[in-house]
Formats: structure tokens, sequence, C-alpha cells
């Protein structure tokens, strides 16, 4: 038996993902996903298909070579749907007090414009760029009371296993398996290089943090209870979610999943926690009462 995207696959599991494949050729992977999601039960709390998690588990099977998928439609790296294509985009410059820019407007991205903006704003200015989420994931615009944009966010599926945020809720090894899908990932957070306004990135995390689990429950049906980012140590300090009362827990390792060696082979992060629900054993916690 083996672990994978959250789930004990065994020896049947890898048969009957084989008779799929081998029982209709015709199809293609995301056909394939569906169909496992329906066999599996695989759902959602809110009833819906996980298809995108079967579909990265069949991917990551076929990378170990325990089954043999179909070739792609298209290739598993969407990064080159989210290239930024044209000029770079321009935005008025703005620096001025926070107060005069109140209201500030969060705008969850649900609509095809919305989403074109939001790629685009990562895709020039983030130093990550954007390829896409994989999973649960809410989008925000953010805009000031004259409707000019200031930045965007993506809050995404946690990260699998951490230590120092595994043990500051004090989780073993079950609550962790049972608490991933309440936990949400600060992926990206972008204030537009134009906009130079003190204090306004900590403001943005807390009005955040009082609709996330909301919109959540309103897109998947059910709510979030901790938020999380991880801050690359060499470029930033984390000083926006530390002033909007984020609590630093530790730090990565600096490992990859796929690392075999134990050598550090990716920068190390801070790893920061912000509560929202009313989990016991969060509250219960070192460091993270609410």
């Amino acid at each position: 038996m083996l672990q994978v995207q959250g789930r004990t696959i065994t020896d049947a599991d890898i048969s009957t993902i084989e008779s799929i494949i081998a029982d209709h050729p015709r199809w293609h992977r995301t056909r394939i996903s569906q169909e496992l999601c329906q066999l599996w039960n695989w759902k959602n709390e809110a009833g819906n298909p996980k298809d995108i998690a079967a579909r990265a588990l069949l991917r990551k099977l076929d990378e170990k070579n325990l089954i043999d998928l179909p070739r792609p439609v298209r290739s598993a790296n969407n990064s080159y749907r989210y290239q930024s294509k044209g000029e770079k985009p321009t935005y008025e410059p703005i620096e001025a007090k926070l107060s005069d820019l109140q209201p500030i407007q969060i705008v969850p991205v649900t609509k095809r414009e919305q989403a074109s903006i939001f790629r685009s704003l990562l895709a020039h200015f983030h130093y990550l760029g954007y390829q896409g989420p994989v999973g649960e994931n809410v989008q925000y615009l953010v805009y000031d009371c004259k409707d000019r944009m200031l930045g965007c966010l993506l809050f995404g599926a946690p990260a699998w296993k951490v230590a120092s945020r595994d043990c500051s809720i004090g989780w073993n090894e079950a609550k962790r398996r049972a608490g991933l899908s309440r936990i949400a990932n600060n992926m990206r957070f972008l204030i537009l290089p134009e906009v130079r306004v003190a204090h306004l990135a900590s403001h943005v995390l807390a009005k955040i943090s009082r609709r996330i689990s909301g919109d959540w429950n309103d897109k998947y049906g059910h709510p979030i209870d901790l938020l999380e980012t991880y801050v690359e140590n060499h470029r930033f300090r984390g000083t926006c979610y530390k002033a909007a009362n984020w609590v630093k827990v530790g730090e990565t390792t600096g490992r990859t999943r796929n690392d075999r060696t134990g050598r550090a082979k990716a920068p190390i992060k801070s790893v920061w926690l912000y509560p929202l629900g009313s989990l016991d054993h969060l509250r219960s916690s070192k460091g993270l009462h609410t």
C-alpha cells in the first residue's frame, strides 16, 4: 500500500484503474478520472466529484510506473495557458493614505473577465508567475473605493505535511488527514508595484480573514478553519502577516516532496498560520489561541 493524494492505494485499487484503462482504450485522462470518482464515491463536502484530485492521483501513479495512462490530450503543465500575452498592462500609480482609499473592495473571481484579469496580474507582476490552481481554490481581486486596481490573492489547497504546522495544531496522522480540507493556503498575494500605501497589505488580509470561510462554504460546501502561508526567508520578512495577527510557527526544511537525499533543494520558508474556526485542537495548541 502507498499514500497518494491523501488516499491509501492498494493493489486492488491499482487493478481497478488498470481495468478501466484496458476496457476503455479511447478514454482520455479526464474521463478515466471521472469514472474513478464514481467508482470510489470520491466527492468533496459539496457532493461534487473530486475530479482534479483523481487526475493528480492517476498522474502520480503513472510517474511511478504503477499504471500506464494514455498520453495527455495536452501537456499536464498548463503554464502556457497563463503566460503573459502582449504588452504588460499598466495601472494608475497610487501613493496615498489607506484612509483615502476606503472602503477597500475584496471581489471574488467568479466571471471569465475577472479570471482573465487575475491571470494577467500574476503572470506579469508576481515573481512566481501563475500556472493555474489545483483543487479547491478561491481567487480575489482587490480595488479601492474608486474601482482602481490594487492587487489580487489566491487561496488554494494546503501543504500535505508540514512538521511545524502539524505540531502547532496538535495533529496526529489521522486528524491531519481528516482536517486538511479545512485549511486554505494563501498561495499568491500581490500588491501592484505602482501601489504604495502603508498598511494596505495587512488590512487586505484582515478583511479576507473575515469572509473567506463563508466564500469557501458557498463554493465547496464546507467552511475553512485555518489559513496558512509560506514566506521565502531570503525574499520577505512576513511583515504584513505579522501585522494582521498571523502566527509564525516555524520554518520548512527546504526539502521537496520528491527529495530522497535529505539535502535542501528548495528555499527555506517561514510558516505562518491564522486560525478562523472553533476547532478544539486549534484553540488548545501553543501559540494559536484565538
